[in-house]
């Protein structure tokens, strides 16, 4: 395994992913002063006036792009949970040509033919599948590499996370299962399974997990949601209001705790606070890790299923974790009531600097906006965010915010798909379940308004679940990607093609720096104003994205940016004046030795 360095030089390279890649960053010459660039002659009302004639320019790829994965849900009409709860999917440059290729979990057999269940090993699993991107010329191409990326994951799948596990620089990836899970190292465009080496593979039911630098020592750890105890050969049976049988919700079944697993830095995992967890399980589904109260440790969020949310901060020194969410403002709706969180984003939707959270939920209940106040806590906004209505007809999956009409604000993707029997059909399986995907688009105030001009593929009823997003063509703006339950995968593109945008790859000793917020400072009148984004590949549902960040002039007012401000986790923030953003291609700036704890020992955490 590959130490985290002790030194924390900086190096800057420039990755042409477009043709619009016009220069490279200069290293910085004695303390990293760098040349500044002139701010351009048209302001706000010129960028404004152009995105207000645009309308979102998601478009749907014929034939995915080559990605002809269609999902096995394993539907035997006998109504079990599992069978509509996958899957989801990741978009990684797995291969090192700084391109995102796509992996996709797969279902398969819970029941053999006489309806008897089948254990993990018995189960006729299809394998999971890779799909690499051979894009050229500006057309989106994938060829399916499967057979000779390795041992791929063939468990009944749920969902998967990526992250750079041993710090040799190579994207690696968790698989969540129905018992157990798998954890694949990538060794350089193809996996070996690592998981019994690692002592990772809970035999739980793994929905979502997350890779994060918890206790800031430079070795990623790994957070599992587990969703609840569950057996084929003792399937619970529930029933709808209407007496006949349907699917069941998560009361049915007894929470199972979720697991963190803490990085050795030997490739190996110890479940060291497996017990704290155990205190207050629910049923997990969405998990997301940021730095939400500002002083340099990321907490997990937890987004559970008809229980309150988790969020698990690291206790004072390290000795384990502490559940906050109530005191925090996000383990309960504004009535004080838990609800069927699936789904989960985190962004600065209304551009204060701080970091809200968007949560997806059951039909009946509406999709819910916690605004960040600050210092950690939260505010629940829904009622005048615009997105409370239209998500009451819904039951929300993957999520995810992107500038879909390319005016600069950050729009909001739902992906939805019934969990429940249409009483017309009474059959199991999706047949029937099947809901419009949805679109809100911002004001630019913090607050969306549901559009109807999409593609129409977004509009079909499908049971859609994962949902990734990803620069997939170089060209500055989030493409989509989402899974259907027992259907295939949808690949949208989008056209908003920015004149101008910016792009950075922030790595910390060579990985990903997961969970690092990047402020790209811009002139205003009077002063400068910054516009903050995370790198982070978690979130949505059960589904990784591309961990680089870009944003576009009409995000900066029209502006370029005239600095860059770093945020690692345990280190201080990091002001890089006059950086020579290459408008068109994505910088990779590597901090070697950030986040360990020779810089910022974990005992140091401030008290609460």
């Amino acid at each position: 395994m590959t130490e985290p360095a002790q030194s924390s030089p900086i190096a800057i390279e420039a990755k042409r992913s477009s043709p619009a890649a016009t220069s490279l960053w200069d290293l910085a010459v004695a303390g990293a002063a760098l040349a500044l660039l002139a701010a351009p002659a048209w302001g706000r009302a010129a960028v404004s006036q152009a995105a207000a004639e645009e309308q979102p320019t998601l478009r749907e790829v014929p034939g995915a792009a080559g990605i002809d994965f269609v999902h096995d849900a394993g539907a035997t009409g006998q109504l079990l949970l599992p069978e509509i709860t996958g899957s989801g999917l990741a978009l990684l440059d797995v291969d090192g040509d700084d391109d995102l290729d796509v992996y996709l979990v797969q279902g398969g057999q819970l029941l053999d033919e006489g309806g008897a269940a089948l254990l993990p090993a018995e189960r006729r699993t299809a394998s999971d599948r890779l799909y690499r991107n051979d894009s050229r010329g500006g057309e989106l191409r994938f060829v399916d590499v499967t057979e000779t990326a390795g041992p791929l994951s063939r468990g009944y799948g749920m969902g998967v996370a990526s992250g750079d596990f041993d710090n040799d620089g190579r994207v690696d990836l968790y698989v969540t299962n129905l018992g157990p899970n798998r954890l694949l190292r990538n060794v350089g465009g193809r996996f070996e399974d690592v998981t019994e080496a690692a002592g990772v593979g809970d035999d739980g039911w793994g929905v979502s997990a997350a890779f994060v630098d918890l206790d800031r020592d430079g070795w990623l750890d790994l957070y599992v949601g587990n969703y609840g105890e569950w057996s084929a050969s003792e399937p619970v049976r529930c029933y709808a209001k209407s007496s006949r049988l349907d699917y069941c919700g998560p009361l049915a079944y007894q929470p199972e705790p979720d697991v963190f697993y803490r990085n050795r830095g030997d490739g190996s995992f110890e479940s060291r606070y497996q017990t704290e967890l155990r205190s207050a399980p629910g049923a997990a589904l969405g998990v997301v890790a940021s730095d939400l109260d500002g002083d340099g440790f990321q907490e997990i969020l937890v987004a559970n299923d008809g229980t309150a949310n988790h969020l698990w901060k690291l206790l004072r020194g390290g000795t384990g974790l502490e559940e906050i969410g109530l005191f925090a403002g996000v383990a309960v709706n504004r009535s004080g009531r838990p609800e069927a969180s699936m789904g989960i984003d985190l962004a600065d939707y209304d551009g204060d600097g701080h970091e809200d959270v968007f949560l997806t939920h059951l039909d009946g209940e509406t999709n819910t906006m916690l605004r960040g106040d600050g210092g950690g806590s939260f505010s629940d906004t829904t009622p005048t965010s615009g997105i409370g209505p239209d998500g009451y007809r819904w039951t929300g999956f993957g999520t995810g915010s992107l500038d879909a009409d390319g005016d600069g604000d950050l729009d909001l993707l739902v992906v939805n798909g019934a969990v429940r029997l249409d009483p017309s059909t009474g059959k199991g399986g999706v047949e029937g379940m099947g809901q419009p995907n949805r679109l809100y688009l911002a004001r630019g105030d913090g607050t969306f308004e549901p559009t109807d001009a999409v593609d129409p593929v977004l509009s079909l009823r499908e049971v859609s679940r994962g949902l990734a997003l990803g620069d997939l063509d170089g060209d500055g703006d989030l493409d989509v990607v989402y899974s259907n339950n027992d259907g295939p995968v949808r690949l949208l593109r989008s056209s908003v093609d920015p004149e101008l945008w910016w792009g950075v790859d922030l790595r910390i000793a060579g990985r990903p720096a997961l969970g690092a917020r990047l402020g790209f400072v811009h002139a205003v009148p009077g002063g400068e104003r910054v516009v903050w984004r995370r790198a982070h590949s978690d979130g949505s549902y059960a589904s990784a994205g591309d961990p680089r960040v870009a944003v576009s002039a009409a995000m900066l007012a029209g502006s370029v940016p005239r600095a860059l401000l770093l945020r690692l986790p345990g280190a201080a923030e990091r002001r890089l004046e006059g950086a020579r953003l290459t408008a068109g291609a994505y910088v990779r700036i590597d901090f070697e030795g950030l986040g360990t704890n020779a810089d910022v020992p974990v005992a140091d955490a401030p008290p609460r």
